[in-house]
């Protein structure tokens, strides 16, 4: 059995749900699913990481000495940006 882990969703007034995508939840159980890249996590050509958040509008994170790290600041940026103030509208 898995460890239990945890998933933050927004759900604004129109009813639109926004979350980190993450395959402890079925999302299909809630209806159609539209999935969006929201980043691409890369190394460079000296083994720095980094997390280009260019599909969301936002900046590139990094570097970052490990993909570990790389993928905590893209998540960290999402959770803090794009995920909560689209509850509030705005993207």
């Amino acid at each position: 059995m898995s460890e239990p882990t945890e998933m933050e969703m927004v759900v604004a007034v129109d009813g639109v749900a926004r979350c980190i995508y993450d395959e402890s939840l079925d999302l299909r159980a809630l209806g159609k699913l539209q999935i969006t890249r929201a980043s691409h996590v890369e190394p460079d050509s000296d083994g720095n990481w980094w997390a280009d958040m260019g599909p969301v509008s936002g900046p590139v994170l990094g570097p970052f000495a490990s993909r570990s790290a790389a993928l905590a600041a893209e998540r960290g940026w999402l959770v803090e940006g794009p995920i909560s103030s689209q509850a509030n509208g705005a993207y």
